[in-house]
């Protein structure tokens, strides 16, 4: 059953305002009246930080979703370079001043869990700034009149700030709490279940120690022993949820615009040539298509499903006929009252089977692994499978999915990763992480140009550039990070 959220009091401030609302959740009506800082309760700030994260996540996906695949462009068009602005602007105006406010008065009364959780979004937008941007201001981010040019740390301080941060929050969570403050309705993920987030501070841990594995700091052992304390049920699906007075995004970018003939996306034929048979055929002769797809997309009843070609003018996958895939209206994440899925069970499962296969021995191309693993990933579809409320059954016994632990691959694991992560740009950290191999994504090919002069024709891009709002405000701190969009992140070297 979907889980409305509750209908909440939320200030959408900065901390040097607060717009007065109305009882309806994200109102964002004419202010009545402002606050000063001191006025500022946590739990005034602490919704309108966990709506601008979900939001933050949502406008990096509108960029990297084009990178990898999930859609594309009206009539197949391809992304070039991008600054992600709407994700800058959601990090440094919304979010880290706002927690820097919550954290200070967390401190004054000793609420320990209101601390960690602001320690869980802080870490939470740190990963996806610096998984856009590389380096990124963070030491120096919220120092306001003190420091109006803050420098960049690197990427590998980061992501130590990332890991201190989530080990702090769960040594406190995993502990009691007696300040007598107790987070509320102004959680709008675990509605003040500090379980919950302790659960979600270990998968998010396990999910950046996957982007280190290759700098030789963190092991797949490590992974394992991490996300053995993280979700174990789709309860836990750190998801928040509109409701039909404060609209979905998505449905109101994808479906609205669409039906009243504006600018929209349409589906990529790597997500539907994943889903229909065409990179794994089906053996069984009981399916043509995944169950989830229709979550995901619509066909308007065609006869065959034909995504659009990325860059390909509007071609499917044939050369030949036109794709004719779109955002389905009423589906899983386009509906009005649909979530945003930042991080979730099913993916737990599908990192913990990526890491046990890793810890075998397994590489991109090798054949074969341990009950663990296969176990994991099992798990991980039939997770899917129930958060999208769709029978399985089928799916899972076919011999492309059923292939048991002496037949996984690596692109087994990561397609249903792929699958289930539709609409999060933490599939962009995966490609990335793989080198947008063929060999771990099947049937990947790079965007199509008309123009084989431009600057990075046959790059495939890996990161953002800074937006121009920064570049005119910190231009020397700005220049000294900037690196080319096709130039690889930290972590990928």
């Amino acid at each position: 059953m979907r889980r409305i959220i509750t209908k909440t009091i939320i200030a959408l401030t900065l901390i040097v305002s607060v717009t007065a609302c109305s009882d309806e959740y994200f109102n964002t009506n004419t202010p009545s009246g402002t606050a000063d800082v001191s006025e500022l309760r946590m739990n005034d700030l602490l919704a309108p930080v966990i709506h601008s994260t979900m939001e933050g996540q949502r406008s990096a996906e509108l960029a990297f979703g084009n990178y990898t695949q999930y859609f594309v462009g009206q009539g197949g068009v391809a992304s070039g370079e991008t600054t992600a602005s709407g994700l800058w602007s959601q990090v440094y105006l919304y979010i880290l001043p706002n927690i820097k406010v919550i954290k200070e008065k967390a401190a004054e009364k000793g609420a320990t869990h209101y601390a960690a959780v602001a320690d869980i979004l802080t870490a939470i937008n740190l990963g996806i700034a610096t998984d856009t941007w590389n380096n990124i201001p963070y030491s120096e981010a919220t120092l306001g009149q003190n420091n109006l040019f803050p420098k960049f740390d690197t990427q590998d301080q980061i992501y130590t700030s990332i890991f201190t941060l989530l080990d702090s929050a769960i040594s406190a969570l995993s502990s009691p709490d007696n300040s007598g403050i107790f987070i509320g309705r102004e959680d709008l993920i675990y509605n003040g279940d500090t379980d919950k987030w302790l659960r979600a501070a270990y998968t998010l841990k396990a999910r950046y120690q996957l982007r280190l594995l290759n700098k030789g700091t963190v092991t797949a052992n490590d992974v394992l022993t991490t996300i053995a304390n993280g979700f174990t049920s789709i309860s836990d699906d750190f998801e928040m949820y509109y409701d039909d007075k404060n609209i979905n995004p998505w449905y109101s970018v994808e479906v609205l615009s669409k039906a009243t003939g504006n600018y929209h996306n349409d589906i990529a034929s790597q997500l539907i040539s994943t889903m229909n048979g065409d990179n794994y055929p089906f053996q069984s002769g009981l399916l043509t298509v995944d169950p989830r797809l229709s979550e995901f997309a619509t066909n308007d009843g065609a006869a065959d499903w034909k995504g659009y070609v990325s860059g390909g003018g509007g071609l499917s996958p044939d050369g030949v006929t036109n794709g004719n895939t779109g955002f389905v209206a009423d589906g899983y994440y386009t509906s009005i009252d649909s979530p945003l899925m930042l991080i979730s069970y099913a993916e737990a499962m599908f990192i913990k089977a990526e890491a046990a296969f890793l810890a075998n021995g397994g590489d991109e191309t090798s054949v074969g692994s341990t009950a663990t693993a296969y176990t994991a990933y099992m798990n991980g579809i039939a997770a899917s499978m129930n958060r999208y409320s769709v029978n399985g059954a089928d799916y899972m016994a076919d011999g492309a999915v059923a292939v048991g632990a002496g037949g996984l691959m690596l692109n087994h694991i990561m397609k249903e990763k792929y699958i289930h992560n539709f609409l999060n740009p933490e599939t962009f950290v995966d490609f990335r992480r793989y080198n947008f191999s063929d060999d771990v994504f099947k049937g990947l090919k790079i965007r199509e140009e008309i123009d084989t002069t431009g600057d990075y024709f046959g790059q495939w891009f890996r990161r953002a550039t800074y937006p121009s709002t920064e570049l005119n405000r910190n231009r020397e701190n700005v220049e000294a990070n900037q690196q080319t969009p096709v130039t690889k992140v930290w972590w990928e070297q």
